[in-house]
């Protein structure tokens, strides 16, 4: 059963069970009156989004223009060399990982996926084993899914688009989070590296 099937099946069981338990206590209504909240609450907060994303989008715009991806690149560049030691410098894959690394620290994460799997696709190009995953993809994976952030700025967007007070709040302590995170992601990634590799 493929993933897309099996997560169908998942929210089909949810909301079936949700049903029942309602018709089970006699208060099917307030299924009905919760969908139709659900609904309207869904589509206020996509078209709120748009304009906060495309804010967001136009600063990475120009941040792009200015060259400002350039500079983080060119500063990422000695650390991600470090972190992947088996990727030769001047590939292809090299310049993916920065570019989804550079996005993960500006809180794009739906910028990050097609980065993400660009990178890995290049990553790919580079495996000797095509059904196993090399190290340099697995600490790809790792970074990814901790996200070192210094501007999350889709929680920002989503606090502001909700009706937060202060939206930029989390700032400071996604900051922390993530970079304690990311070290500690790395931490365990290298003493797996090490482990297996007996």
């Amino acid at each position: 059963m493929g993933d897309s099937v099996m997560i169908n099946v998942i929210w089909l069981l949810l909301m079936a069970s949700g049903i029942i338990y309602a018709g089970m206590n006699g208060r099917i209504e307030v299924v009905t009156a919760s969908a139709i909240s659900a609904a309207k609450s869904a589509v206020e907060l996509a078209i709120n989004l748009i304009g906060i994303m495309c804010l967001w989008l136009g600063i990475m715009k120009i941040a792009e223009l200015s060259g400002l991806i350039k500079v983080i690149s060119f500063v990422l560049q000695p650390i991600v060399g470090l972190l992947f030691p088996s990727v030769p410098k001047n590939h292809p894959a090299m310049g993916a990982i920065i570019m989804t690394i550079s996005a993960n620290m500006l809180g794009l994460g739906n910028a990050v996926t097609p980065l993400g799997i660009k990178a890995m696709q290049q990553l790919q190009t580079l495996n000797p084993k095509k059904c196993t995953a090399t190290p340099a993809m697995c600490t790809l994976l790792a970074l990814c899914t901790t996200g070192f952030t210094l501007v999350p700025a889709t929680i920002i967007a989503l606090r502001s688009a909700a009706g937060s007070v202060n939206p930029t709040e989390i700032v400071g302590p996604t900051l922390i989070v993530s970079l304690v995170a990311t070290i500690f992601v790395l931490i365990i990634d290298r003493l797996c590296r090490a482990v297996f590799r007996r």
